[in-house]
């Protein structure tokens, strides 16, 4: 029987959608204006995601411009391009410029403005009068925004500096606030849209995660972090709820079916009940996982419908053989060929949630049993390196880079240093700029120099902060590059080693993109990759986490799950150099030896 999800009940004007890359929160954005439409309200559906597939969804084209849904009256789309409004908030800072400083201003400047803090700022900056304007979505009676602006976003917009004195005033120096200053729109815009954010009689914040204790983790960062801001989320969607095992297919063997199925089951049971208390405050719907992709009106028009039939049979011909070919390795495939090199920085990247600490630990592990020095670090802020290894490897070693310890030293310094020439006025001035949120990534910049240098007497490996994160780490590595090659002679320059040249040097180097056999993940990971080249740093291979099509399922429903899976990993195969395919386990992998399972 068809039921309402409580987050759809009393519908307001906006509701946003957030969480991490596939959560499904596209999925839900969609089913959701689906429904409304179908009530006979009219809706605009609005996507800023970078990997965004509302029109994939739909099967239709949308892009950047309001486009009909023609078989749902009453529903249109937008999607906002990020890249391309990131592309056009560059021209307009650049151009009128160009004419007036030198090359090497211009270089500098288009530096500033490459990194992820541009991109979200452009973005907001598109959608910014669809809130601050009740005149531009007039004739909607609601409006979705498939991701909501960032944390980060926010903290950058509620800063009382003056943005578009940023390049007079401060150029040259390293900060998120060098995109704030082509903000061609006035504060109070800005205010007003931040205003309907925190309206709860305007705005819906939904979070979407998945029933996984990463997942619940990240998105109770998530609410703490917007909810310090003013903005407060009501509700949880956690979508993709394994439903309890339905009746086994005959075809043998029957006991791995009912230990994956039951298994996957008891663990996002078990994750629900101990999920963090911000997130219990909040009204909670669970969405069944479906056996089909999320692609079409039918899909949809089952996602938010409650509990459905399962299927006890596999469609005719499709196939849960397992796929741990040649053409599909395991991870003990990459330990392999790093081996013989004998130290290096293997650095795993990729969004939160994918895995990636999981894929670290396992690559150092394996590493250190086959008797190499080994130490493996962190520069991400939410991960848990030690509950993941539980227990002591011999010729390993642990650490993490405190973020907060880093800041406040780097602060410390900087107040210390470039402030004691600056008057009272100069020395607030700095002291805003360093609360600038990408201060963090710049901050943690030394220690992660002594680790990509440490690599040259052992294997690192390094579980990196998520993507944004990341990036904005990389900018950081290659404005220290600049800086200190520019006051060299050629010479001098000849023989100096950067820590930018150790991450672009293949034979000191080796990154590893983490994933998940899924749509919006696989995109999330090739725009990582393509960042990745802009930098002059080639990922070495990627990793498929979690892989249903690797684990064999014979149930029904995970079968359907695992034939929808192969189109990713043939994408994943086209995509990189080299790859490996890491199955979905019954048991989640922490410890030496369950991690050094993974590599078997």
């Amino acid at each position: 029987m068809m039921t309402t999800p409580r987050f759809l009940a009393d519908p307001p004007r906006h509701f946003f959608f957030t969480g991490k890359g596939g959560v499904g929160k596209t999925s839900v954005a969609c089913a959701t204006a689906l429904q409304l439409a179908r009530k006979g309200r009219r809706v605009l559906l609005v996507s800023t995601d970078p990997a965004s597939n509302v029109g994939q969804v739909f099967g239709i084209t949308i892009g950047n411009r309001v486009t009909a849904v023609e078989e749902v009256p009453g529903l249109d789309a937008l999607e906002i391009d990020p890249e391309q409004a990131a592309e056009a908030y560059r021209h307009q800072i650049l151009d009128p410029v160009r004419a007036i400083l030198p090359m090497k201003e211009i270089e500098a400047i288009t530096e500033q403005l490459s990194g992820s803090c541009t991109t979200e700022v452009a973005s907001f900056n598109e959608f910014t009068s669809l809130l601050a304007d009740p005149a531009a979505t007039a004739p909607y009676d609601h409006v979705i925004f498939d991701t909501a602006p960032t944390g980060h976003t926010i903290r950058l917009l509620q800063l009382p500096g003056d943005w578009t004195g940023y390049l007079d005033h401060g150029k040259g120096d390293t900060s998120c606030l060098g995109p704030m200053s082509g903000l061609d729109k006035s504060r109070e815009t800005y205010r007003a849209a931040v205003e309907a954010l925190t309206d709860a009689q305007r705005t819906r914040l939904v979070l979407v995660a998945r029933p996984q204790s990463s997942s619940l983790a990240e998105v109770e960062r998530t609410r703490a972090e917007l909810g310090e801001l003013g903005i407060r989320a009501t509700h949880l969607v956690v979508n993709g709820v394994l439903p309890p095992a339905e009746a086994a297919t005959p075809t043998p063997p029957a006991e791995p079916v009912e230990v994956l199925h039951e298994a996957i089951r008891r663990r996002e049971q078990e994750a629900l009940a101990a999920m963090p208390e911000g997130l219990h405050r909040l009204v909670l719907d669970q969405v069944e996982l479906k056996a089909v992709n999320m692609v079409g009106l039918d899909a949809l028009e089952q996602l938010l419908a409650g509990p459905a039939e399962s299927p006890t049979t596999m469609p005719t011909g499709q196939t849960t053989e397992p796929v741990e070919t040649a053409s599909h390795p395991g991870l003990r495939s990459l330990v392999d060929e790093l081996e013989p090199r004998g130290h290096g920085l293997v650095m795993t990247m990729g969004k939160g949630g994918v895995g990636k600490t999981t894929i670290a630990a396992a690559i150092a592990v394996e590493l250190a049993r086959r008797g190499h020095d080994v130490h493996l670090t962190t520069t991400d802020p939410a991960a848990h390196l030690s509950s993941t290894l539980a227990g002591e490897v011999e010729h390993l070693r642990v650490s993490a880079i405190d973020p907060q310890q880093a800041i406040d030293a780097y602060r410390e310094n900087v107040m210390r240093t470039k402030g004691a020439s600056l008057d009272e006025a100069g020395r607030a001035a700095l002291a805003e700029d360093l609360m600038s949120p990408c201060t963090e990534e710049i901050a943690v910049f030394q220690q992660f120099s002594r680790a990509v240098n440490e690599a040259r007497q052992r294997f690192v490996v390094m579980d990196t902060a998520p993507t944004g994160h990341t990036l904005l780490l990389m900018d950081a590595t290659g404005s220290y590059h600049r800086d200190i090659t520019r006051h060299l002679d050629e010479g001098q320059a000849a023989r100096m080693t950067t820590p930018l040249m150790r991450l672009q040097d293949p034979g000191h180097t080796t990154v590893v993109i983490v994933t998940l056999a899924e749509t919006t993940p696989v995109l999330e990971a090739k725009g990582l990759a393509d960042d990745l080249e802009r930098a002059g740093i080639h990922p070495w291979a990627w990793v498929v986490n979690n892989s249903l099509a690797a684990a064999r399922p014979d149930s029904a429903l995970l079968g359907r799950r695992a034939a929808s899976e192969r189109d990713q990993l043939a994408t994943v195969s086209t995509l990189a150099d080299r790859h490996a395919v890491v199955p979905a386990l019954p048991r989640e992998p922490v410890g030496p030896e369950a991690l050094a399972g993974l590599t078997r």
